[in-house]
């Protein structure tokens, strides 16, 4: 499963020293050993406690033990790809790209191996891969995330939702707006028309494409599953002011609390949290505009320099 990516990281190497952990690196290990995708030993051993304990929540209990698995079998893939996905729920993003690319590498390699000689695949590169690609694009590297994500796509060999669901949001974050509305119209279609969040990207992706109205009753239906949403309700608000109801847009946008709701002015927030496509920020500012935010935002930081 698709892990749920935190926003932002602690400095690694401290976080881990803090944790007592070790930090192990592939570089240690012999290159003329067997990659392995099944763990053997203590370290089989290990992995399978890690993964009770990751399953329980303990997650900072399941780090330690995958840490050890890669000084034991370091190149054993899932070690590696187990320890990145602790560190991703922890906030270790850099940290665990690095965890990530070595199980990605060590796949591949394996791979190899197994055109030359026969040995047993590692099959699950596509999700190694799909897991890389949704850390890079909470981690501020778009490029490399949609790199990944169309390599995932190609080796999965059909529609997943998963991957449709992080390709749209890279291709939307590089400025592939038509394409990325392509694989949120099929992410849609393959969950059951059950609402998700991701339903509100895609809404706003076909506004920045100018199909006001599918934009709008696409949001309408996210509103009705998440109406208390800040985003959700920022996005409504914005899409009334576009269809010139400033007045009811007012009203939407002051339902947010104020904290929430001044981040909608908060121009660092916007293009790196929230990453709205141009059309809507350009109506957003209007709203905000309109009911003083941009003002108080801006009195605040002056008041901090």
């Amino acid at each position: 499963a698709l892990l749920a990516i935190a926003s932002s990281a602690a400095t690694t190497a401290t976080a881990a020293a803090a944790l007592g952990l070790p930090l192990p690196s592939a570089a240690e290990a012999d290159p003329a050993a067997e990659i392995q995708v099944v763990a053997s030993g203590d370290a089989k051993k290990l992995f399978n406690e890690g993964r009770a304990l990751e399953a329980q929540g303990n997650l900072l209990a399941a780090q330690r033990l995958y840490a050890k698995v890669t000084k034991i079998s370091p190149r054993f893939v899932f070690g590696w790809s187990n320890l990145g996905n602790t560190q991703v729920a922890l906030g270790s993003l850099d940290e665990a790209d690095v965890s990530y690319t070595t199980s990605v590498d060590l796949c591949r390699e394996k791979n190899k191996e197994t055109e030359q000689f026969g040995a047993r695949r590692c099959d699950d590169l596509y999700l190694l891969l799909l897991n890389r690609g949704s850390l890079r694009l909470n981690n501020g590297d778009p490029k490399g995330a949609l790199k990944d994500l169309n390599e995932a796509d190609t080796l999965r060999a059909r529609p997943d939702p998963l991957i449709l669901q992080n390709r749209a949001r890279a291709r939307e974050l590089n400025g592939l707006y038509s394409a990325a509305d392509k694989d949120y119209s099929v992410a849609i279609s393959m969950t059951s028309n059950e609402v998700a969040p991701f339903w509100l990207r895609a809404a706003l992706v076909k506004f920045q494409l100018g199909e006001a109205k599918d934009s709008f009753n696409l949001l309408k239906r996210v509103e009705n599953k998440f109406p208390a949403a800040p985003e959700v309700r920022a996005a409504y608000a914005t899409m009334l002011a576009s269809q010139g109801d400033m007045v009811a847009a007012q009203q939407k946008l002051l339902e947010i609390p104020d904290k929430a709701r001044l981040r909608f002015s908060d121009k660092s927030y916007l293009q790196n949290v929230v990453s709205w496509p141009p059309s809507m920020l350009d109506e957003l500012a209007k709203v905000t505009a309109a009911v003083g935010d941009d003002k108080r935002v801006s009195a605040v930081t002056a008041s901090a320099l």
